[in-house]
């Protein structure tokens, strides 16, 4: 018997062994950049931004110490901008954001360019002076670790980037003009930036933060799973290059809300794949999988009046028994009944590009529909093809054909006799009523919200060795 000395080494070496192991996470949602972009713009858009740009106070800006504090040439530069009836941005334009990794590797930066028109209007000209601006801001997005060691994506920080800022008159007019607007140029160079990290930036906060808050949301939609749900949840966030990847955990609940599983980092072994030019991937480990299937298909018996549902295959199967026993198959009534109970719920086994289904299955064959015990009970390991497949925003699986890849002869009343035998005709019986059963389960197919919300119209999917990835189809 073993003392506690081995106990404890036991344990010690099982410890090493997991803390030496990569921990995987249930998920992964990985966020490209173009993903990335297309849901700050829209955030931008819902607050204003470009509304925020019209309204920024221009002339008053550059009435704020104009000359550096200097009283004489403070003195001349406030005669010149008392020929200023009005100094206000007359058209704005943000073009389109880059997201690339930050100059320290830690974050993303997201570079968003800026395109003004400023209308100056004075008494020396019945025309508008219109000046023509270009900035860029950059904001970055980090990953921070808070006080008890949980990571977040946090907003951090936003400026003008260095060299970025352009100012030009866009229609000359007269000397007298031109060297009045030549002067205002002069004054906004040092006003425009301060305006636009004071007025725009909190702006481009609140844009990240709404759509931080969407995508936890969007994450943490429950996943149909029949009269069961998945849900996810945030984990941890990283940052690869210009990616965003959001470690998720999961978990199981029945109808009732009750927990009946949970999914937290392993060592089974999760393989993510590179994004690409994909907006977006879900990449879910084979045990989160498995335990769908599971739910849509929980065990179950299956009770069938073989010679009113398929009596030619009632007619072989009493040929089969004949051979076994001519007794017995001359007891086989016109209710004769088949009973298949899959006690186990199916395993999935996944492979590169491929997938496969073993069941355990129970079988048995009673001479009529009042017969108290069965003729035969045979215990079958069966395999399918589990062929994945998008539909829409839908994840869809049918299992293809059946096979009976192990049979055993659990109990007979009618005699030993090689299980071997039936192998043919129980293989018919279950591809006749066991699979069109178990894909009728399947065919409503699992929801993956977050393809819609992100205005994309059908998803696509692919396996690895060791999960299903989930992206959007794109032409």
């Amino acid at each position: 018997m073993a003392g506690p000395f081995t106990f404890t080494l036991l344990c010690g070496l099982l410890a090493a062994t997991l803390a030496g192991a990569t921990l995987s996470p249930p998920a992964v949602l990985s966020l490209g950049r173009e993903i990335i972009k297309e849901r700050l713009t829209q955030k931008l858009n819902n607050h204003d931004a470009i509304g925020i740009l019209q309204q920024l106070p221009l002339l008053s800006a550059i009435r704020e110490k104009p000359a550096g504090g200097i009283p004489i040439l403070g003195n001349v530069v406030n005669s010149i901008l008392n020929h200023i009836i009005w100094l206000k941005i007359t058209s704005a334009n943000i073009l389109q954001l880059q997201v690339e990794p930050s100059d320290e590797g830690q974050g993303l930066a997201v570079r968003i360019p800026l395109d003004m028109v400023a209308g100056l209007n004075t008494p020396l000209i019945k025309t508008i002076v219109e000046i023509h601006m270009e900035t860029e801001v950059q904001a970055i997005i980090r990953v921070n670790t808070g006080e008890r060691g949980h990571t977040h994506l946090v907003f951090d920080g936003c400026s003008n980037s260095q060299g970025s800022l352009r100012i030009s008159l866009l229609h000359k007019l007269s000397f007298l003009v031109n060297s009045l607007a030549h002067t205002v140029m002069s004054l906004l160079a040092p006003a425009l930036p301060k305006l636009v990290k004071t007025q725009l930036c909190p702006v481009i906060q609140a844009a990240f933060e709404d759509m931080h808050a969407d995508l936890l949301h969007l994450v943490r939609v429950p996943v149909s799973l029949g009269s069961d749900r998945l849900e996810f949840d945030l984990l941890s966030p990283t940052i690869n290059g210009n990616i965003i990847q959001l470690e998720l955990g999961a978990k199981l609940l029945n109808s009732h809300g009750d927990v009946t599983k949970w999914f937290n980092k392993s060592a089974i072994s999760l393989t993510v794949p590179y994004l690409d030019s994909t907006p977006f991937s879900l990449t879910v480990r084979q045990d989160v999988v498995n335990a769908a299937i599971t739910a849509l298909l929980p065990p179950e018996e299956l009770v069938v009046l073989l010679d009113y549902v398929l009596p030619e295959l009632a007619h072989r199967l009493k040929s089969n028994i004949k051979v076994i026993s001519e007794q017995a198959a001359n007891q086989l009534g016109p209710t004769q009944m088949v009973k298949i109970l899959t006690r186990q719920t199916p395993e999935l086994l996944l492979d590169q590009g491929s997938a496969k289904v073993v069941q355990l299955i129970v079988l048995e064959v009673f001479a009529t529909n009042e017969a108290h015990h069965p003729f035969f009970t045979l215990g079958i390991e069966a395999s399918s093809e589990a062929q994945f497949y998008t539909k829409d925003d839908r994840l869809m699986l049918n299992f293809n054909e059946i096979s009976s890849d192990w049979i055993h002869l659990m109990n007979s009343g009618i005699g030993l006799f090689s299980p071997e035998l039936l192998k043919n005709i129980t293989t018919e019986i279950l591809v006749s009523i066991l699979l069109p059963n178990e894909n009728g389960k399947l065919r409503s197919g699992i929801p993956i919200s977050m393809v819609k919300a992100w205005g994309f119209k059908e998803a696509s999917s692919f396996l690895t060795k060791d999960s299903l990835v989930v992206t959007p189809a794109t032409s």
